[in-house]
């Protein structure tokens, strides 16, 4: 099979949502909520993706300086699609839009955290992140001091 990878920074919603279901990716994305999704595409720095006969297959998108850091916020691989280097292509084409000067770093999916081994990638084991909190229950958010 021939896959078309391509930079496509105005990637619609309808098609990232659906690749996203078709991936499970949708279960931990805000798929119900197209201004989030508008946004996400809007204000990625990379989006790549991946067509078989003009059929979304896979899509990767991330934040970017494209001097130091990539981080890879999205990598969604139909499921039928999936184990025939779709994944790592992705990875590879993004990474080097952003630059291979760039650190690539994403968080795994559960279903996916022995993946990135398989494909070569560096695991770390001190990762922080504070989780998002909705915009009307900002509870994370801590008063400023002065």
């Amino acid at each position: 099979m021939l896959f078309k990878y391509s930079i496509e920074p105005h990637l619609t919603s309808a098609e990232f949502v659906d690749v996203l279901h078709r991936s499970t990716l949708a279960e931990r994305r805000p798929v119900d909520r197209p201004e989030l999704i508008q946004s996400m595409l809007e204000n990625a720095s990379v989006i790549v993706t991946a067509r078989y006969a003009g059929r979304l297959v896979g899509v990767s998108r991330a934040i970017t300086d494209f001097v130091y850091c990539t981080y890879l916020s999205d990598l969604a691989v139909d499921e039928a699609y999936q184990r025939r280097g779709i994944g790592r292509e992705l990875i590879r084409q993004t990474h080097l839009a952003a630059g291979l000067q760039t650190s690539l770093v994403l968080l795994a999916a559960p279903k996916a955290r022995t993946y990135y081994g398989h494909i070569g990638m560096i695991a770390h084991d001190s990762c922080w992140y504070i989780p998002r909190t909705s915009p009307e229950k900002p509870e994370n958010v801590q008063p400023e001091r002065g």
